[in-house]
């Protein structure tokens, strides 16, 4: 495949793409244990967003891997994911934010998670970051989707249903590939909770 667009997007920082029909995006790991979260956006009608919901309802999963879609609101399939060696990626949590960060009441996170990584606890989330990354593509903050996010493990406990964000496992250089069944404009961020790079590349 040939590249088109090759970044490698710095800690606590974000990109926005807009990804032709065909083309694939891949997300990948520089350092290990990074979480990114990524939305999609119909790039001919902003309207149409990527969703949380259809995509697990749709396909009866609360993770996705390699064959699994992403779906929008409407019922259609935005990326479609191709390659996969990380394994499961998270659909359950909304991004964080600014208020995660300073409120007394988030509870998302488990014990075992340094919050912050190596740059220590963040005053902002990947919500602020992708505030900045989209807007020149006039999205407004309330039209920005809840995220899928790659590399983020779980833990779920099947009686109560309480969550929390366990350390990644993912190593450097692993990947997710997704492609693009529609024009698709994309955001990403290096999520402040863990506090390294990564590296997004499209090819044709």
């Amino acid at each position: 495949m040939k590249p088109v667009f090759d970044r490698v997007v710095a800690a606590r920082s974000g990109v926005a793409y807009v990804a032709q029909k065909g083309q694939v995006v891949r997300v990948s790991e520089v350092e290990g244990g990074q979480i990114v979260d990524f939305v999609v956006i119909n790039a001919d009608n902003h309207r149409e967003r990527f969703s949380q919901a259809r995509t697990k309802a749709n396909q009866g999963k609360i993770f996705v891997s390699k064959g699994d879609k992403l779906y929008s609101r409407f019922n259609t399939v935005m990326m479609t994911i191709t390659e996969d060696t990380y394994g499961i990626h998270d659909l359950q949590y909304g991004m964080c934010s600014r208020w995660v960060y300073e409120s007394k009441e988030y509870s998302g996170f488990s014990s075992s998670l340094q919050v912050g990584g190596p740059l220590g606890r963040p005053s902002f989330g990947c919500f602020e970051i992708l505030i900045e990354a989209l807007s020149p593509y006039g999205i407004a903050p309330e039209d920005i989707p809840e995220p899928l996010n790659i590399f983020q493990t779980v833990e779920i406990d099947p009686k109560t249903g309480r969550m929390g964000i366990l350390p990644g496992r993912s190593k450097p250089g692993d990947y997710i590939d997704l492609r693009a069944e529609i024009n698709c404009l994309i955001g990403a961020s290096a999520c402040p909770s863990t506090g390294k790079p990564f590296r997004i590349t499209v090819f044709e």
